[in-house]
């Protein structure tokens, strides 16, 4: 079965799979549905947060990497509804993400994975506030709007 997962810098040496951090496990989601995983991407660019590439891999190469890099792989199934305030971070990602400017430097270590998010509160974005973009702020305000 082909899966889907948002992937920054895909192809590079500097490649990362995007993951949320929920109470001290790291969960990497892998969509069902190919234009759930592009929405969830596009939720992640009106976040500030780098442009992830949705890459279709075999399911079970994702979920042997997930298993051997002690990491949980959870599948995104079309028609998924939350049912809870963790599943929810499934269908959009929390609204404070953890500062991924100097990720690329974090990834030196072949387990270490880039793009992670945490759910704790912690400063949103790039540290590029003071550039503020009024189209990206409206459609953030949109998005928000939708939640």
């Amino acid at each position: 079965m082909r899966v889907h997962v948002l992937l920054f810098d895909a192809g590079t040496e500097s490649e990362g799979i995007h993951s949320l951090e929920i109470a001290g496990r790291t969960v990497v989601l892998l969509f069902e549905n190919p234009d759930d995983a592009e929405r969830y991407a596009g939720l992640l660019e009106a976040q500030d947060f780098p442009v992830p590439t949705v890459e279709a891999l075999d399911r079970e190469d994702v979920d042997l990497f997930c298993r051997e890099a002690g990491y949980e792989a959870r599948l995104i199934e079309s028609g998924f509804v939350p049912s809870n305030d963790e599943e929810r971070l499934f269908m959009a990602p929390p609204q404070s993400n953890r500062d991924v400017s100097n990720w690329q430097d974090d990834a030196g270590s072949d387990d270490a994975m880039a793009g992670q998010q945490a759910v704790e509160p912690v400063r949103q974005g790039l540290e590029t506030e003071s550039e503020s973009n009024p189209e990206l702020d409206e459609l953030r305000r949109r998005l928000e709007g939708l939640l």
